[in-house]
């Protein structure tokens, strides 16, 4: 045993009521600050592009396409393979673009904490 410690006792961990409504107070500011984080970002809107900008996809922060955008030239009904891959392609960066917004506003929140649920 290290030298001053004793056995069967244990360190008091600081508390009581009072530190614990401390706690409850900063979560609650933080539930709220979580919420107009969350309000924020379904406002945010990204757009993104394939082929050259053949294709444009624009997503808001739901994760819901608003805007979808294809070049005449690139419909070519014996290649409906490239333009689904070009579709494919444009939404999956949007939604790629607007996760990484939604990760930036949530981490000015969590202080960059790594909290599960948090619909990032």
């Amino acid at each position: 045993m290290g030298k001053g410690m004793r056995a069967g006792k244990k360190k008091k961990v600081g508390g009581g009521a009072g530190n614990m409504q401390q706690q409850m107070k900063q979560l609650q500011a933080m539930q709220r600050d979580m919420e107009a984080a969350q309000a924020s970002i379904a406002e945010q809107e990204t757009t993104a592009t394939a082929g050259g900008g053949a294709v444009e996809v624009t997503v808001n922060g739901n994760k819901e396409i608003t805007k979808l955008v294809i070049d005449r030239d690139v419909v070519d009904p014996d290649d409906v393979e490239m333009l689904q891959d070009l579709i494919m392609a444009a939404v999956n960066e949007g939604m790629r673009q607007i996760d990484a917004i939604a990760e930036n506003e949530m981490g000015k929140v969590t202080g960059g904490l790594n909290i599960p649920g948090l619909g990032l």
